[in-house]
């Protein structure tokens, strides 16, 4: 019976999964069907290369700030023994390859497994460590959109019957629910149905600070590519950002294709949204190809590497 149940939720959310996918796939072609594709891509080739350094190092720094998931974690569940750069490896490998493919929960833990296999992590650990970068993710994530959709309420106005004073109805509810959330965490907890022990309320504030930081520089590095003649705000973009990211998860697609981008389009989106989709380009291949490429190539080479050395281990036994 449990395992039809297991199977039963799998399949629902594959459903919903695929459901997600498609509707954004209607909303992104609705959305690019009038446009001139040649003229983005050379809208995006003639894109200023200082803005585009300037991204690039925007990206860095969020990629960076991604390593700090991972060691953090580790240091929760008592794990002081592996060092950063194992912990950087783990988290820099796991994250852009696990969202490049698509199948988030399935990839990520297996590459953290093979990253943290000599220093013997089993698989509580490695849902340990999937639970607590969620958290920090989370946290991250919902502590942004709140502070941006109290600064700019208006930013949802493109969707339909969505008035102002409901963002700020649920900027308040998201605020408040991460606070309570600090608060019941402050002495340290450990879940009743998984052997946990959740941050103290110090180090849920570390996570959230951890995944504003992520977020925003992120979120920054799209800004620059932006044209300033569009005229779009900060905050309005931090918003539409975070509802695209968080949207591009629920979607399972791979980078969340389809779904953010759409978000971005219609959330930022003008009478000219051929710049806008150009600056998006940029800020992919930026964000997300480059990192993901770079990333299977580490990961493969760890492994050939190790995969080497054990031959040679091996080999010197036998002789």
């Amino acid at each position: 019976m449990i395992g039809r149940s297991a199977w039963l939720r799998g399949l629902g959310g594959a459903a919903v999964s695929l459901a997600v996918g498609a509707g954004a796939i209607y909303a992104l072609t609705h959305a690019i069907k009038k446009l001139d594709l040649s003229h983005v891509v050379a809208i995006a080739e003639s894109t200023d290369p200082r803005l585009i350094a300037l991204a690039l190092a925007l990206v860095t720094i969020s990629y960076a700030s991604v390593t700090l998931y991972d060691l953090l974690a580790l240091r929760t569940l008592g794990r002081d023994d592996v060092p950063y750069r194992i912990a950087a490896l783990a988290s820099f490998t796991s994250y852009p390859i696990a969202h490049g493919i698509g199948a988030v929960a399935l990839i990520s833990p297996v590459v953290r497994y093979r990253m943290y296999a000599p220093y013997k992590l089993g698989i509580p650990d490695i849902a340990g460590i999937a639970v607590l970068t969620g958290a920090t993710f989370w946290l991250g994530n919902l502590t942004a959109l709140g502070l941006s959709l109290m600064l700019d309420p208006d930013a949802f106005s493109w969707v339909g019957y969505w008035p102002p004073e409901l963002n700020r109805v649920v900027a308040g509810v998201l605020l408040a629910g991460v606070a309570s959330f600090v608060i019941w965490s402050w002495p340290g907890r450990r879940s009743s149905r998984w052997p946990v022990r959740l941050p103290s309320g110090p180090l849920v504030l570390l996570q959230i600070a951890i995944g504003l930081f992520d977020l925003g520089t992120a979120a920054l590095a799209m800004y620059v590519l932006i044209p300033a003649d569009l005229d779009i705000e900060l905050s309005r973009l931090t918003a539409v950002f975070i509802a695209a990211t968080l949207l591009g998860f629920a979607s399972h697609a791979p980078a969340g294709i389809g779904m953010f981008d759409a978000t971005i389009l219609l959330g930022l989106g003008s009478d000219d949204k051929e710049p806008l989709l150009a600056a998006l380009l940029v800020f992919r291949i930026l964000y997300h190809l480059l990192p993901f490429v770079i990333a299977l190539l580490l990961f493969g080479g760890i492994e050939l590497w190790r995969s080497a050395r054990a031959r040679a281990a091996s080999q010197d036994h036998l002789s």
